[in-house]
């Protein structure tokens, strides 16, 4: 069973990835529908007939979205125009990678195809690639405005759809609308909470002087829907040109910098504003991460969460005997609860020993 079901998965997983650039703008769209479900159904409760707040959630999000894609290009053409102007640093520090590896036995041949990695046309061939799977969804505007339209039309029918379904088979549609109310909460804070990390990078990076802010800023506004490794990818291109114009001096500020913002937003505020929204165990987040950048390409890492969370619904949610695995797979509340109270028994044990000694030795 265990092999079939991990056979069937990589069939799965292959197929889906053999249709990344259709299925992915797909993802995408029912992700953002979700998301702006709420404001259509708060503009029907004030009144407003049932097409025209379909259409102005359709024309809110679509132009959000217009909106940043369109920075995105500005911010990028100004970073590939940038580039050159530090040809010779990056020379410098080919050279300067060069000597360390060779300094800790690593052969001329593998240092020297590091070294021509380094080339300001392959690093704007590289960041092409990299942006690449968001262009060619942005690229797809047609289906995504016509998926946009369509769901959002057809998300009229889902509350008595469901309820119809509810029949036969509640749990998977307590699962459903438990998974729609989660990823909703995660995304909507993740998205407030990724602009003003965006934001306060660039503002920072514009005071250090370090090139191409907005870029940044952007690109740590993405990868705050990426756990575990989004800062460190954020934080690599800031780094590397803060110490092109300023030394290590303005490297160290970037770093301290975004280690701030980051620890404030990701680790203090979002935990608390999330909640068990996710569940998912550090070790099976960081999985997803990798798992779905292969099956779709970096929009596959952003769009993590998501995903798997709706595997999670489908497969375990849905079905009472499976979602006794819930605890394994990241649920921690009751078991947090269990071991505190374990702690509480071994600390009395503990206690009681002690002075089960005291007595001993305290008796003539």
């Amino acid at each position: 069973m265990i092999l079939l079901a991990l056979a069937a998965a990589t069939v799965a997983a292959i197929g889906m990835s053999s249709i990344r650039h259709i299925l992915a703008p797909v993802i995408l769209t029912l992700i953002l529908t979700i998301c702006a479900h709420p404001v259509r159904v708060a503009m029907e409760k004030r009144g407003v007939p049932h097409g025209l707040a379909t259409g102005s959630v359709i024309l809110v999000v679509f132009l959000l979205l217009a909106g940043f894609i369109f920075a995105l290009i500005i911010a990028f053409a100004q970073f590939v125009t940038m580039l050159p102007q530090f040809a010779g640093q990056l020379a410098q520090l080919g050279t300067v990678v060069t000597e360390w590896l060779g300094s800790i036995g690593i052969g001329t041949e593998q240092t020297q195809a590091i070294i021509k990695g380094i080339d300001p046309g392959k690093l704007v061939a590289l960041a092409t690639g990299l942006f690449g799977s968001v262009f060619s969804i942005t690229g797809s505007l047609v289906i995504i405005l016509t998926m946009l339209i369509l769901m959002a039309a057809d998300a009229v029918y889902v509350p008595t759809i469901l309820r119809q379904l509810a029949v036969t088979q509640k749990d998977l549609v307590v699962a459903l609308t438990s998974y729609a109310s989660n990823v909703r909460r995660y995304m909507v804070v993740t998205t407030v909470l990724g602009v003003v990390q965006g934001v306060l990078n660039t503002l920072v990076l514009f005071v250090l002087h370090v090139p191409a802010a907005i870029l940044w800023g952007l690109l740590a506004f993405l990868c705050s829907f990426i756990p575990n490794v989004g800062y460190f990818l954020a934080i690599i291109p800031p780094m590397v040109f803060g110490f092109f114009v300023g030394g290590w001096s303005t490297m160290i500020a970037v770093v301290i910098a975004y280690g701030l913002i980051n620890g404030v937003v990701q680790s203090i505020i979002q935990p608390r504003v999330v909640g068990n929204a996710v569940a998912l165990s550090q070790s099976l987040t960081f999985f997803s991460v990798l798992f779905w950048a292969v099956v779709f390409g970096p929009i596959g890492a952003i769009l993590a969460i998501p995903l798997t969370l709706i595997f999670r619904a489908v497969l375990v949610d849905s079905d009472p005997k499976v979602r006794l695995w819930r605890p394994a797979i990241g649920d921690v509340t009751e078991t947090r609860r269990l071991l505190m109270e374990d702690d509480a028994v071994a600390k009395e044990a503990r206690r009681t020993r002690r002075g089960e000694r005291r007595g001993d030795e305290e008796s003539p």
